[in-house]
C-alpha cells in the first residue's frame, strides 16, 4: 500500500533530509510584499503625471500640478544581495506600475513604456513595425536606479557642440543635421562584488651573464616561484541589455553609483524602460570573468621578473552579492543625406557617445596635401641634382613622404572611428 504524501504545515516547506523516508520541514521563506500596481494621475484634472528631470517630482502637463520630490540617495551604500535562493524567491517582482509593453518585430527588443505611451517606432532600430501588449508584472523588480538629472533640452546643446567639433565631418553637418526627439530610457545593469583569494605558481627567469671562451654571454635561468593574492571587487557593473551597442555604451557608461537611489514606481512615471535580456546568471558569469583576468594580472605582477612561463592560479570567489539596478540613458537616432545615426547620452552625466558621418572628400585632399610635399622634393632633386643619392637628397624625401603617409594613415583611422557602432 503507498503510504499518502505528507502535507506541508502552514508557513512551511519540503527540505531535504539526511535520512531516507524521513520528510522534514523548514520554515517557507518570507516574500516581500509586492506593492499595488499605481497609476499615475494627477489629483487636480486626471491627466497623467511624468517624472520631472528638473527636481525629482512628480509634474503634470495639462494643468501644471507639482508634486515635490521625496528620494533617499543610499548610493554605494545601497544593499546588495547574496547568491541564494531564497534570496531570489522574497525578491519583489513587477514595475510597481501599470504599465504597457512594445515588442519590435524587427530586432526582437521589448521595452516597458507609461501605459498611457504612443510610441510607433522601436527607440533601439528605429523600425514601425511594432506590438504593444500589457507589460507584464511577473519580471524580478530593480532594487534601486540612479534618476535622470540632465534635461531633454540640455541634450540637444551637447548633441550641437559635439556634431561639429571635428573638422573630419561635412561642414554642413551641423545645419543640415535632423535631430529627432530623444528616447529616456533607464537600462538595466547588474552591480557584483566579491572577494577573490587566488595562489599561483609559475617558472620566472632572470638573465644572467656568463663568461665563455673568453666571450661574455646572456642566458635565461628558470625558477619556480608562487604567491597569493586577495582582491575584493566592489560594484562592477555587467550591462543588462543586448540591443544597445557594446562599443557606444562602454563609452557613456562612467554612471556614478554614489547617486543610486531606492527603486519607487514613480521615477518611471513618463519614462521608458527595458527588463533585463541579460539574466543574473549569465550576467555573474561574465563578472566573474573580467574579476578572474584582473587577478591574473595582480598575480603575475607579483612575480619577480615579467619573465613567466607555465604559469597556474587557483582562484575561489567568497562573499559574492547582486543587486539589479537601473541607469539613465538618452537614445536618439538623426539622419544626414537619408541615412541614420545612433546616439546615446549619460542621463546623469551627460556623457555623449554616437556615430557621426566623416568627409572621406576632405580626408582624401588633407592626405594628398601632407604626402605630396616629398614626392615633389623628390622630383626636383631628381631633375636639378645629379647625385641625388649619393647628397642625401633621396634620403630626405624619402623621409618626408613617409611622415606624411603615416599622418595620412592616422587620420583615416581615426575617420574610420566616426561611425562606428
Amino acid at each position: 500500500m503507498d503510504s499518502l504524501p505528507f502535507m506541508s504545515p502552514k508557513g512551511f516547506i519540503p527540505a531535504s533530509s539526511a535520512v531516507p523516508g524521513i520528510t522534514v520541514f523548514a520554515p517557507a521563506p518570507k516574500r516581500e510584499k509586492l506593492d499595488e500596481v499605481v497609476r499615475f494621475s494627477c489629483p487636480q484634472c486626471g491627466g497623467e503625471t511624468a517624472y520631472s528631470v528638473e527636481d525629482g517630482g512628480l509634474t503634470c502637463a495639462y494643468c501644471g500640478y507639482h508634486e515635490a520630490p521625496q528620494k533617499e540617495v543610499v548610493g554605494r551604500r545601497a544593499e546588495s544581495f547574496e547568491f541564494t535562493v531564497d534570496t531570489v524567491e522574497r525578491a519583489v517582482n513587477g514595475w510597481g506600475e501599470a504599465r504597457k509593453e512594445l515588442q519590435c518585430d524587427a530586432c526582437g527588443a521589448q521595452i516597458s513604456l507609461p501605459e498611457g505611451a504612443l510610441a510607433a517606432s522601436c527607440p533601439f532600430c528605429a523600425s514601425n513595425n511594432v506590438i504593444h501588449h500589457r507589460a507584464a508584472q511577473d519580471v524580478l523588480r530593480p532594487r534601486f536606479l540612479i534618476p535622470f538629472q540632465i534635461e531633454e533640452r540640455r541634450c540637444r546643446q551637447i548633441v550641437q557642440a559635439w556634431l561639429g567639433n571635428t573638422w573630419l565631418v561635412p561642414k554642413d553637418l551641423r545645419r543640415m543635421a535632423v535631430v529627432s526627439e530623444f528616447t529616456s530610457m533607464y537600462l538595466p545593469y547588474w552591480t557584483f562584488e566579491a572577494t577573490a583569494d587566488a595562489s599561483w605558481r609559475a617558472q620566472v627567469g632572470r638573465t644572467e651573464t656568463y663568461r665563455s671562451a673568453g666571450k661574455t654571454k646572456r642566458r635565461t635561468v628558470w625558477r619556480w616561484e608562487n604567491g597569493q593574492v586577495g582582491q575584493d571587487f566592489s560594484d562592477l557593473l555587467v550591462r543588462g541589455t543586448n540591443h544597445v551597442s557594446l562599443h557606444l555604451l562602454a563609452q557613456v557608461g562612467d554612471f556614478d553609483l554614489d547617486g543610486l537611489v531606492p527603486y519607487e514606481a514613480k521615477f518611471l512615471a513618463g519614462m521608458q524602460a527595458q527588463a533585463y535580456e541579460v539574466g543574473m546568471e549569465a550576467a555573474w558569469k561574465v563578472a566573474r570573468q573580467d574579476m578572474r583576468e584582473e587577478t591574473k594580472k595582480k598575480c603575475r605582477a607579483q612575480a619577480s621578473t615579467n619573465k613567466i612561463r607555465n604559469f597556474s592560479m587557483h582562484l575561489d570567489f567568497k562573499d559574492e552579492s547582486w543587486r539589479y539596478i537601473l541607469l539613465p540613458v538618452y537614445i536618439n537616432t538623426y539622419r544626414f543625406e537619408n541615412k541614420p545615426y545612433q546616439l546615446l547620452i549619460n542621463g546623469q552625466t551627460g556623457e555623449l557617445a554616437g556615430q557621426r558621418p566623416a568627409d572621406w572628400r576632405k580626408i582624401g585632399f588633407v592626405a594628398a596635401g601632407l604626402t605630396l610635399p616629398g614626392i615633389l622634393l623628390f622630383l626636383f632633386l631628381l631633375l636639378f641634382l645629379p647625385d641625388i643619392f649619393g647628397s642625401g637628397g633621396g634620403f630626405w624625401s624619402f623621409v618626408i613622404f613617409l611622415g606624411g603617409m603615416l599622418a595620412a594613415i592616422a587620420i583615416a583611422l581615426q575617420a574610420q572611428k566616426l561611425d562606428r557602432v
